[in-house]
């Protein structure tokens, strides 16, 4: 027989001192509704497999053992009331007001991070969205940019990708540079993905704002430093071959001598996030009003 559910709850409760004719019940799966279903199992014959053993001894074996059931069955008939994780504040969808216009932001870590601000700084001008996850590398947009584009009519898309095409993974996904790390997409497949990116963004007919991807420092894993400015160089041809608006957020963290959160690290702090969204907020309130 399979491990049973009541041993995976308890370390101690082994199938095999189970008392005899004490067949638990084992978890089958998942409703719809995310509740566990049981299927209950079969009491064998106490007769063919109890032991030579008193009967005041089996029959107090078999009641505690039937409290232990009892209280596996309640430990399940409650997972789907336990607390879920809660979805980070990003995620959440903003409250809309249908007489604004509607901004979709779409990117890695680095447009989460200043997804709040930016939608702050642009209260009562205009409805800030983004996915409900990192968008990732191209070969992610690439799969779910029409998901993530809906059936919405945006007024203005401001995207990237980047940081995730540029880096380098092992076998089980982890950052690690060559020679145990390769690279997720070469400047090839950049290129060729942003193409077909910018090509379906346009099909929106929203305005279109590329962001640069951000600097790389020394030290950070599974990166190279010099990489992205040849992957901002291949995307600046593709942006500038179909005429779209460029948020050059680099230019900006040059000029105001924004730090990253650590000296290895891409990531900006939560300060640093809110400038660069202010940055932002300017050139997509120049965008919506020059429509």
């Amino acid at each position: 027989m399979r491990e049973t559910w009541l041993a995976r709850v308890w370390p101690w409760c082994d199938p095999n001192r189970l008392p005899p004719g004490i067949v638990t019940a084992r978890l089958a799966g998942s409703t719809r509704n995310g509740s566990s279903a049981l299927v209950a199992g079969t009491v064998q014959n106490a007769r063919q497999t109890a032991p030579a053993t008193s009967w005041r001894s089996a029959r107090s074996a078999k009641s505690a053992w039937i409290a232990r059931l009892a209280c596996g069955l309640l430990f399940f008939s409650g997972v789907s009331a336990l607390p879920q994780a809660p979805t980070r504040p990003e995620f959440v969808p903003p409250e809309d007001d249908p007489r604004l216009p509607s901004v979709l932001l779409i990117g890695d870590s680095i447009s989460i991070g200043y997804t709040l601000p930016l939608r702050e700084a642009l209260k009562g001008v205009a409805n800030v969205y983004r996915p409900p996850e990192n968008c990732a590398h191209t070969w992610r947009g690439l799969d779910r940019i029409d998901e993530w584009i809906g059936d919405r009519g945006w007024d203005v898309v401001h995207f990237n990708w980047g940081l995730h095409d540029l880096k380098y993974v092992d076998a089980g996904g982890r950052l690690a540079l060559p020679p145990n790390g390769k690279q997720v997409s070469t400047l090839e497949q950049y290129g060729a993905n942003l193409e077909k990116l910018v090509l379906r963004l346009m099909r929106s007919g929203a305005n279109l704002i590329w962001r640069p991807t951000t600097p790389v420092p020394k030290g950070a894993s599974g990166r190279v430093p010099a990489d992205q400015a040849r992957y901002n160089k291949v995307a600046a041809r593709v942006m500038d071959r179909h005429g779209i608006v460029i948020d050059d957020m680099n230019a900006f963290i040059a000029a105001q001598k924004i730090p990253h959160i650590r000296s290895d690290n891409v990531h900006f702090s939560r300060e640093a996030s809110a400038r660069l969204a202010q940055n932002s907020a300017q050139m997509i309130r120049s965008v919506l009003n020059s429509r």
